[in-house]
């Protein structure tokens, strides 16, 4: 686990210095088993289907927030929204029944976090 520093409600910096692929992180979203975000969001990616309504439309997040926001939001959103039913994509204590094959590793490794943080800023409109 790289370390980051939180600042208000965003994580300013890339983890490790990393540079985001929006191709990269795409794939990462649309997967159902390593993001699985359609589980909760939907994506304005015609003719995929079954995407979630739990969360937030994933349409203009790349408007609506900046990339240490976002960065924030995947990384641990209960930071920002303690009741919250979306689960940390990079962090690995304090988590309740995880199968030991996925004990003390995060959802996403940092570059995949980098690089959905670079696919869905480009989500504008």
């Amino acid at each position: 686990m790289l370390p980051y520093t939180v600042q208000g409600d965003s994580v300013p910096q890339p983890l490790g210095g990393l540079t985001g692929d929006p191709e990269r992180g795409r794939e990462v979203v649309l997967d159902r088993r390593r993001g699985n975000c359609l589980i909760c969001h939907s994506v304005p990616v015609p003719g995929e289907p079954f995407q979630g309504e739990l969360g937030p439309a994933l349409a203009g997040v790349g408007a609506r927030l900046d990339e240490g926001q976002i960065r924030l939001r995947l990384i641990d959103q209960s930071r920002i929204s303690p009741r919250t039913i979306m689960p940390p994509y990079y962090r690995v204590e304090r988590l309740r029944d995880v199968a030991p094959e996925y004990q003390d590793k995060p959802a996403l490794e940092a570059q995949e976090i980098e690089d959905v943080v670079a696919y869905l800023k480009t989500l504008t409109d």
